[in-house]
């Protein structure tokens, strides 16, 4: 569905701009930004285009990617580790998941939702303590590119613990709803 001309004026001021500055980024006048705005005009098809063009123009560059929010520092534990070693990490951390790595690729992730849903459906503790991590972790956090924009993100955050960010076939960073906590 096409964006209305109704959310020109909010979008303009959601990115804190003029109508005279729009109106300079799309290559129209700012008397015909203020006239779409007070719904005076119903612009031609070619100038409603400009408008939207340079909004969108403007938002990728406001928009923060992966890369300017992430974490770069990723600890991860390895599949072979033991649940009761991965319990001492994420308490000493302060950390509620973390990625599973076999070698530098990840593989899996484990979480305290994981090893309490564990505990939960009856393994003993002591025995949960002693597993491999292999063989209680979850399925893997997603993987992203480093410009990847904030609003993809947050997206994957509602379903996912945490994104990784990977380069060039190298995971350099993670990025936690923690990490959206520190932009408010």
């Amino acid at each position: 569905m096409l964006p209305t001309t109704q959310e020109i004026k909010t979008r303009r001021k959601r990115l804190s701009l003029t109508q005279s500055q729009l109106a300079n980024e799309a290559g129209v006048s700012q008397s015909l930004i203020a006239k779409i705005e007070s719904d005076n005009l119903d612009p031609s098809y070619s100038n409603t285009v400009k408008i939207f063009d340079a909004l969108e123009r403007i938002e990728r560059k406001t928009v923060k990617t992966a890369e300017q929010i992430m974490s770069k520092t990723v600890e991860h534990v390895k599949k072979t580790d033991t649940v009761g070693k991965v319990l001492k990490l994420m308490k000493q951390k302060d950390f509620s998941q973390l990625p599973v790595f076999d070698e530098s690729h990840p593989i899996g992730s484990i979480s305290d939702k994981t090893i309490l849903d564990n505990i939960t459906e009856g393994t003993p503790v002591e025995e949960l303590s002693e597993k491999k991590v292999e063989e209680v972790m979850s399925e893997s956090f997603p993987i992203i590119a480093p410009e990847t924009p904030l609003p993809a993100i947050s997206s994957l955050l509602n379903y996912h613990f945490a994104v990784l960010v990977r380069k060039k076939g190298k995971v350099v960073g993670i990025i936690t709803k923690a990490d959206l906590l520190k932009l408010v």
